[in-house]
């Protein structure tokens, strides 16, 4: 072989390679855009779980402060009953009406006990869909330097490996929609 055929061969080898190459790169860029659309989800999840936090901590407040209250009548209703009195008929309406504020309430701190709870399952649903969205992020930036590993070894098996690191991420990012 005489050097110009040496330089067109290697030339030919060369650009074949690269061809070769063009779908591990279009894999790549296909793997990152996974990687930035499921790290979106994960942040927004994360966000929702922070919001529902706050929402049941407001929410235990709200039951905290009703429930102070009723004791605060509770008392004040063994204090009036306790005490003598002069207009013992004003007494009496006085605790009628603290025991139906009381009888009242208790259905309503059974309700914001109830929201309470709902809210924070919302936040323990938002955490384990969060976590999930987190491990497929990880198992996709894995992915991708797997595949980017293929452009510089030209060893395919880095490739596949990425390939199946990439399906294990979106499975792990699509289990999320089936947390309840």
């Amino acid at each position: 072989m005489e050097a110009s055929e040496v330089h067109e061969f290697s030339k030919q080898m060369q650009e074949g390679a690269e061809s070769g190459l063009r779908h591990v790169s279009l894999a790549i860029s296909v793997l990152a855009v996974l990687v930035a659309m499921v790290t979106v989800l994960g942040h927004r999840t994360h966000t929702e779980a922070v919001l529902m936090q706050t929402r049941a901590a407001d929410q235990w407040n709200l039951y905290q402060a009703k429930k102070i209250r009723q004791g605060q009548i509770a008392t004040t209703t063994d204090i009036l009953s306790l005490q003598p009195s002069s207009n013992d008929a004003a007494i009496q309406r006085k605790l009628a009406e603290y025991r139906a504020h009381t009888l009242k309430w208790n259905q309503e701190l059974a309700d914001e006990q109830h929201t309470a709870e709902e809210l924070e399952h919302h936040v323990d649903r938002a955490e384990r869909r969060a976590d999930r969205y987190d491990l497929g992020e990880a198992l996709l930036e894995i992915a991708v330097v797997l595949s980017s590993i293929t452009l510089l070894t030209r060893q395919r098996i880095y490739f596949f490996l990425g390939l199946a690191m990439g399906t294990l991420g979106l499975l792990a990012a699509a289990s999320a929609f089936k947390v309840f």
